[in-house]
């Protein structure tokens, strides 16, 4: 039976594409850092700055607020049209915020974490083949030290004994052989090709051991023996060399544990402790940044990144005594804690928007309110259908501008279609927008806050 061969068309191209890369490599000889650093390096940067010029910004650990782009201007329209609903009507419609284009729902230093991936991917990979690559030619090397040595007990010279391996297969050496077998017979010493040959190589052992024989060449008495003892040291360095990174293994699962557990603690902190802080809301840390303001689980994810990037170097210098082959280990720690990340620290980058709503405020519009402290009342909403049919059992999600907190962050509507949230004002007077947002629909309340002076009576200003 005759095994199928590959489709003839395929295989043509195939060998029109090797054909070319091998006269490209002849004909220019670029080198493989142009392939592996430059060009994914330049992808990159390319993915960022596209990001940059489609409106991806750089997410910070401060809160974007829901109309963190709306202008005093429109908020000063969105506050007079919702006096004139309470003036003309018995309940308060809140002020539909203006459909705006979409806007990234992902922060340029995510698409950097991707970039990041695409630069260091490619060198990673390449630096471990290449390292398997020398590998195994050191392993040939100690066989071929071997057989050298048994030619030269029966009789040979060093240039015999190597032409007639040269016709021998040993594997990835076998090329480089008889290159330095055809040198001597066109008339290079042993010396210089054997030299030759260990250049080719790359590695730095065979290099040591190749000056070891050809200086054992040169001393005379039983220069077989001294190769055959090159041969069985080399293969016991090679076995010490594997034994170590054997038993530094361990180290290596040692940092993805603790990579693993960051995750977890920063996990904890991000569904338990943190909606906890955000009640705190206008209690004021670091000048005039209000706790409730600031984006906690945006900073951890920057932490969990610089983590995994700084853990991995440091695995390759632990591990192989060379930061570059930390790389690796970047790749998988960074992609892991970004996966980890976008499922259960960062918010969903796409948001579910189910059937249109229509959202009118109950009560507790228009109040006036002291700064920094909750309103006197809470503001409830009530969500309808086209027919005007309460809505139940939808999510929608508050939040005020431009400080403060709101609590609770998310409420689902009952059998009635009502919700309802309570804020804490932030510390300056002015204009407050408590913003409700269900199946994307915006609509914003505006709120009047008072320092506190005469005639501010928040408990007797309440709307509804």
């Amino acid at each position: 039976m005759q095994t199928p061969q590959r489709n003839p068309p395929v295989r043509k191209k195939m060998d029109e594409l090797h054909e070319i890369i091998e006269r490209i490599r002849i004909k220019y000889n670029p080198p493989r850092e142009i392939f592996t650093i430059a060009i994914p390096v330049a992808i990159a940067l390319l993915v960022v700055l596209a990001a940059f010029l489609m409106g991806y910004t750089l997410h910070t650990t401060e809160k974007q607020q829901a109309s963190a782009t709306t202008s005093d201007k429109e908020q000063a329209l969105q506050a007079y049209l919702a006096q004139m609903n309470a003036e003309n009507g018995n309940a308060t419609t809140a002020a539909a915020t203006p459909s705006a284009p979409a806007a990234p729902t992902m922060g340029l230093d995510e698409v950097m974490v991707f970039a990041l991936i695409i630069a260091i991917l490619p060198y990673s990979i390449d630096i471990t083949l290449q390292k398997r690559a020398v590998r195994k030619k050191e392993e040939l090397y100690t066989e071929f030290l071997f057989k050298l040595s048994e030619l030269m007990r029966g009789g040979l010279d060093p240039i015999k004994a190597v032409k007639e391996l040269a016709k021998t297969d040993l594997g990835v050496l076998t090329p480089h052989i008889r290159i330095a077998s055809t040198s001597m017979v066109y008339g290079k010493s042993f010396e210089e090709a054997m030299k030759a040959m260990a250049k080719s190589l790359h590695s730095d052992l065979i290099t040591r051991y190749t000056l070891l024989v050809i200086q054992a060449s040169y001393s005379g008495g039983s220069v077989a023996d001294l190769i055959l003892k090159a041969s069985e040291d080399m293969r016991s360095i090679i076995s010490i060399e594997r034994e170590k990174e054997g038993n530094l293994h361990q180290y290596v699962m040692i940092f993805y544990f603790a990579q693993a557990i960051i995750i977890f603690i920063v996990y904890i902190l991000t569904t338990s402790l943190l909606p906890f802080v955000q009640q705190l809301g206008a209690t004021q840390m670091f000048g005039k940044t209000d706790i409730g303001n600031i984006d906690f689980a945006r900073g951890f994810f920057h932490m969990i990144i610089l983590n995994s990037i700084f853990g991995g170097l440091i695995i390759g210098k632990i591990s192989e005594g060379d930061s570059r082959y930390g790389l690796k280990h970047v790749v998988v720690l960074v992609a892991v804690g970004y996966l980890a990340s976008a499922l259960f620290i960062l918010p969903p980058p796409v948001e579910q928007v189910g059937p249109k709503v229509n959202i009118t405020v109950i009560s507790g519009g228009q109040q006036v309110g002291l700064a920094s402290l909750p309103l006197a009342n809470p503001i409830v909403f009530k969500l309808t259908d086209a027919a005007g049919n309460p809505v139940n059992s939808t999510s929608v999600q508050f939040s005020i501008t431009p400080s403060g907190s709101v609590s609770p962050l998310t409420d689902t509507s009952n059998n009635d279609g009502l919700v309802q949230v309570k804020p804490v004002l932030g510390a300056d007077p002015g204009t407050y927008f408590i913003v409700a947002k269900a199946n994307g629909v915006t609509v914003s309340v505006p709120i009047t806050v008072s320092n506190g002076g005469a005639g501010a009576n928040p408990a007797a200003s309440t709307g509804g």
